[in-house]
């Protein structure tokens, strides 16, 4: 009969654990404070402006994410 078992090594210590998830929070933070700001420079156009660029004001939230998460 043979027995089969699987060693993992954790990669970094507590330390650099935490590190990654606070960096992932910070761009995560900062990806939310530029969609803000987008929504609001989008926000403060004129219907004028926005029909200009093909847009009116039930698009702007959609078109803010898609510009800062890139989807």
């Amino acid at each position: 009969m043979a027995h089969m078992s699987e060693v993992r090594a954790a990669r970094g210590g507590v330390f650099e654990n935490t590190k990654a998830g606070l960096a992932g929070l910070v761009q995560r933070y900062a990806r939310y404070k530029l969609y803000k700001t987008t929504l609001a420079e989008l926000k403060s156009l004129t219907n004028r402006e926005l029909s200009d660029l093909g847009l009116n004001r039930t698009m702007l939230r959609r078109v803010a994410y898609e510009a800062v998460y890139d989807r």
